[in-house]
């Protein structure tokens, strides 16, 4: 007897994987290479965890954070990965992800495809404090490797510090502390050469 469910929740376990072999613009800490998506879902998940204390927001429903991040670039699967700065990039970038949410989203039973194509939105519309502490979380990430690799994919492709600011400045819906802490960042990077004014 074939037990339909799992065997969907299977064949979206294993297309997931595919997450291993999406590469981002960040360089990890070593500077060997770059992260790969499944590596970045990992860290933020870590980071999600250690740095609680400091959303905006205390009451957080924590497992509802998780998901979210783990289920957040998925979608890169089909639409890759959309450089933050990239502009021309970002003007298609929400059909390309929904229609990639729908499709692996869709190898799922159908409660669970429901559940995931809905936290993928709530992170992506960022009106929750879960979704707004996520996104500050995933903002901060490449801030902190870019930081630490001396600048090296902001250079790389051309970034100024006026970018990151206002790209990075949804940061303070989730954590105002954490906004601080990166525009400190950047201050400090311009100080120390690895980002133009």
């Amino acid at each position: 007897m074939t037990n339909v469910r799992l065997e969907q929740q299977l064949a979206f376990i294993l297309e997931v994987d595919k997450l291993k072999t999406i590469l981002r613009r960040s360089r990890i800490l070593d500077q060997s290479r770059y992260e790969n998506d499944a590596e970045h879902t990992w860290h933020l998940m870590l980071m999600a965890l250690m740095l609680k204390e400091h959303a905006n927001v205390q009451s957080l429903d924590m497992m509802r954070v998780l998901k979210m991040l783990v289920i957040h670039d998925i979608v890169e699967i089909d639409a890759g990965d959309t450089f933050a700065y990239d502009e021309k990039g970002h003007e298609d970038k929400f059909e390309r992800e929904e229609a990639a949410a729908k499709r692996i989203f869709g190898l799922l039973p159908e409660d669970q495809e429901a559940e995931c194509y809905a936290l993928w939105r709530e992170f992506e519309d960022r009106e929750t404090p879960e979704s707004k502490y996520a996104a500050a979380i995933d903002r901060l990430q490449p801030m902190l490797l870019n930081y630490h690799t001396g600048g090296l994919s902001w250079q790389e492709n051309g970034v100024t510090s006026d970018k990151v600011l206002k790209r990075n400045r949804t940061i303070e819906e989730g954590s105002e502390a954490l906004w601080e802490y990166a525009k400190n960042l950047v201050r400090q990077a311009v100080d120390n050469g690895y980002l133009p004014n």
